[in-house]
C-alpha cells in the first residue's frame, strides 16, 4: 500500500490587502476627541423647582482608522477647593459610566443631563474619557487628553 504524498502548504497574503494603520504610543492619548455641546447660559426658576436640569451632548470622535473601545466616567469631581469656589459643584444625572466601541473615524453623540441646585458658573468639563484599540491586550485604557474648561452660567429667573 502506497503512502499519500506529503504536500507543503504555502500561506501568502495578496499584496493589495490593506493593513489598517495602527496608532503610535504617542497617538494613543489622542484616539478620541471629545467636545461638549450645551447652552452658554441657562435660566431657571429655583423658587418653582429646586432642581435645574440642563441637557448636555458629549460628542466623541474616533480620530483613528482603528476600532476603539471607549470608557466614559462621569463620577470625576473637581477636587481643588479653588475650582469648587469658582465653579461650584453639580451632578450628572443617570448612568455614571458608559462603555462604547467606535469604528474608525466614527462620531458618537451621548446625551447627558447636568443637575444644578443653585445659580453660578460651573465647569461641565468633568467627564473622563479612556480609550484603547480593540485588539490591544492591555488591562487599562489610555486617558484621553481633556479639552478646555466648558463653562455654563446658571441664572435664577
Amino acid at each position: 500500500q502506497e503512502l499519500p504524498e506529503t504536500v507543503l502548504l504555502k500561506f501568502f497574503r495578496p499584496e493589495n490587502t490593506p493593513i489598517p494603520p495602527r496608532p503610535t504610543p504617542e497617538q494613543l492619548s489622542n484616539l478620541i476627541k471629545t467636545s461638549l455641546h450645551y447652552p452658554e447660559s441657562f435660566n431657571h426658576s429655583f423658587h418653582q423647582k429646586s432642581l435645574c436640569l440642563v441637557p448636555v451632548t458629549l460628542l466623541l470622535s474616533n480620530c483613528s482608522q482603528a476600532v476603539v473601545d471607549v470608557l466614559i466616567d462621569l463620577r470625576h469631581k473637581a477636587t481643588s477647593s479653588e475650582a469648587l469656589e469658582i465653579h461650584g459643584s453639580f451632578t450628572w444625572l443617570g448612568q455614571t459610566q458608559y462603555k462604547l466601541q467606535l469604528k474608525g473615524q466614527e462620531v458618537y453623540s451621548l446625551q447627558l443631563k447636568a443637575c444644578f441646585v443653585h445659580t453660578g458658573v460651573y465647569n461641565l468639563g468633568t467627564p473622563r474619557v479612556f480609550a484603547k484599540l480593540v485588539d490591544q491586550v492591555t488591562l487599562f485604557e489610555t486617558s484621553q487628553q481633556n479639552s478646555m474648561p466648558a463653562l455654563i452660567i446658571i441664572n435664577n429667573i
